[in-house]
C-alpha cells in the first residue's frame, strides 16, 4: 500500500489559498489551509469566510473570444476550478463581464473546501516564515497579508516596495437613484442589456463635478503613507480627475455604446457612474465610477444621496515582485526562505 503524501500548508485563505488548495486536493495532496479570520481580523474583510471578495464584485470579462481575461476563465474552468464554479453558480448580471453575489460565492467556495476531506482549515495567524517542518508550504496571504508575516517577507526578500493604494467602490441605495434621468443598458447590449444602471451628465455638470473632486475634502494620509505608490490600473477617481479635466470623460465614464431611452436623441457628454448590481437581490449597487462625497442632494444629478451603504476610498495593499524574488515555479530565490519548499502566490 502506497504511503499518502504528505501534507501541503497553504497560508491564507483568500481567492489563491482556496483555489490552490482545491487544486492539490484534487491530485490526492492533503492541505492544511492556514486563516487568520476571524481569530484576527483586516481593516477591509467584514466576515470569516474563505474567498471573501472585499473590493468589486466582479472578475472582469467573461469574452473568451476576445478578452484574455475571458480566455483565462474558460482555462480555469476546464481545470476544475472552485473559484469559477462558485462565480457561476453566484452569477449577478453585468453584461459580458462575470460579476457574483458576494456573500453567496464566498459561501460556496468555504462550503466545498470544508467538504472535502483532504482539507483540514486552521483558524489562527501564521506570524512568520514557514517552519521547516511544515514541509511543503504555500504563502497565498495577497495584498492582506499580516504586519508580522509581511516584515518576515520583506526582511527575507530585502524589497522595500511591497505595497500599494487600491481605489475600493463604495455601494450606494438602489432607491437613491433617480429612474425618470437613469436607465437601464449594458454597453453595445452585453448581456441581457439591462444589466447596468448608467447617470448622464450634461457639460454643465461634468464640469461642475471636475470642480468638486479636484476642490473638495479628501482624506489625509498618515505619515506612512504619504510615500505609498497607486495602483495605476484602479486609481481613485479624484486622482484622475487631477490629471486633467477630460481624462474621466474619455476613460471610465465615457458614453460609448449606450443610448440613453429618457433622451435618445442627445449624447450625453459623459456618464456620472456606471453602476453594478452587487448583489442576487440588488438593493445595493456598486458604483464603477465614484462620486465625490461632496455632491449630497445635488437635484440635477440621478443619484440623490440617503447615505452610504459602503464607502471605503483607498486599500493600502501588500504585494510580492514576483518576476524579481521568485523562480519559474513561484518559489523564493532568497537563501533566507530556504525553511522548506516554499512558494508565493498572489490574488492579483
Amino acid at each position: 500500500m502506497s504511503k499518502s503524501p504528505d501534507p501541503v500548508h497553504v497560508i491564507g485563505g483568500g481567492l489563491a489559498g482556496s483555489e490552490a488548495t482545491w487544486q492539490l486536493v484534487q491530485q490526492g495532496v492533503p492541505v492544511i489551509l492556514h486563516e487568520m479570520r476571524p481569530v484576527r481580523g483586516t481593516d477591509a474583510h467584514i466576515t470569516d469566510t474563505l474567498a471573501e471578495l472585499v473590493c468589486s464584485n466582479s472578475f472582469r470579462s467573461d469574452d473568451a473570444q476576445n478578452n484574455a481575461v475571458g480566455l483565462l476563465h474558460r482555462e480555469m474552468r476546464e481545470l476544475g476550478s472552485i473559484i469559477m464554479q462558485s462565480a457561476d453558480e453566484n452569477r449577478v448580471p453585468a453584461g459580458g463581464a462575470l460579476a457574483v453575489d458576494r456573500h453567496g460565492f464566498s459561501a460556496a467556495v468555504q462550503e466545498k473546501l470544508l467538504a472535502h476531506p483532504l482539507v483540514t482549515v486552521e483558524r489562527g495567524e501564521v506570524e512568520g516564515l514557514p517552519p521547516a517542518e511544515w514541509g511543503n508550504c504555500l504563502i497565498a496571504t495577497g495584498p492582506l497579508t499580516s504586519e508580522k508575516l509581511a516584515q518576515e517577507i520583506h526582511a527575507a526578500t530585502g524589497a522595500d516596495a511591497l505595497s500599494f493604494f487600491d481605489a475600493i467602490a463604495p455601494i450606494v441605495y438602489k432607491d437613491s437613484i433617480n429612474f425618470d434621468i437613469a436607465w437601464f443598458q449594458s454597453r453595445y447590449d452585453k448581456g441581457d442589456g439591462t444589466d447596468y444602471i448608467n447617470c448622464p451628465l450634461t457639460e454643465e455638470q461634468y464640469r461642475e463635478f471636475i470642480q468638486d473632486l479636484n476642490e473638495g475634502d479628501k482624506t489625509d494620509f498618515k505619515e506612512w503613507e504619504k510615500d505609498t505608490p497607486y495602483f495605476d490600473g484602479c486609481l481613485p477617481i479624484e486622482v484622475m480627475a487631477e490629471r486633467g479635466p477630460e481624462t474621466l470623460r474619455y476613460g471610465p465614464m465615457k458614453p460609448v455604446g449606450l443610448t440613453n431611452p429618457n433622451n435618445p436623441n442627445v449624447k450625453p457628454m459623459p456618464l456620472s457612474s456606471c453602476v453594478r448590481i452587487t448583489n442576487s437581490e440588488p438593493c445595493i449597487i456598486s458604483l464603477a465610477s465614484r462620486p465625490s462625497s461632496n455632491m449630497r442632494n445635488r437635484p440635477a444629478y440621478s443619484v440623490k444621496f440617503r447615505g452610504w451603504k459602503k464607502l471605503s476610498l483607498l486599500a493600502l495593499e501588500a504585494c510580492i515582485a514576483i518576476p524579481s524574488l521568485t523562480a519559474p515555479k513561484f518559489s523564493m530565490k532568497s537563501c533566507a526562505l530556504k525553511r522548506g519548499p516554499t512558494s508565493v502566490l498572489q490574488d492579483r
